[in-house]
C-alpha cells in the first residue's frame, strides 16, 4: 500500500501516498477526468488538526463537542 498522509487509490491500478492535501486533489481530478473510479483517504492528520476537529464536534453529534473550547459554536 503506498504511504503518506493522503493516499489515493484507482480503478487503472495507480496508487500513490502524498504528503501535501494539494498534490492529492490533482492526481484524484486527472484520474476522475480520465474516466476513471478514484477515491482517496487521509491516513493522519497534525495532532492539532484532529484535537481542533474534535473540539469543534466535526462528526455532528453533540456529545463530540467541547463546550469548553474557542472553536465551540451554539449557533449552528
Amino acid at each position: 500500500m503506498a504511504s503518506g498522509e493522503t493516499v489515493v487509490q484507482c480503478s487503472c491500478g495507480f496508487e500513490a501516498g502524498f504528503d501535501r492535501l494539494r498534490d492529492a486533489r490533482e492526481a484524484l481530478a486527472v484520474h476522475e477526468d480520465a474516466g476513471h473510479e478514484a477515491d482517496w483517504h487521509i491516513e493522519t492528520v497534525a495532532d492539532g488538526v484532529e484535537l481542533a476537529g474534535a473540539d469543534a464536534g466535526v462528526c455532528g453529534r453533540p456529545e463530540c463537542t467541547n463546550e469548553d473550547s474557542p472553536l465551540y459554536r451554539d449557533d449552528v
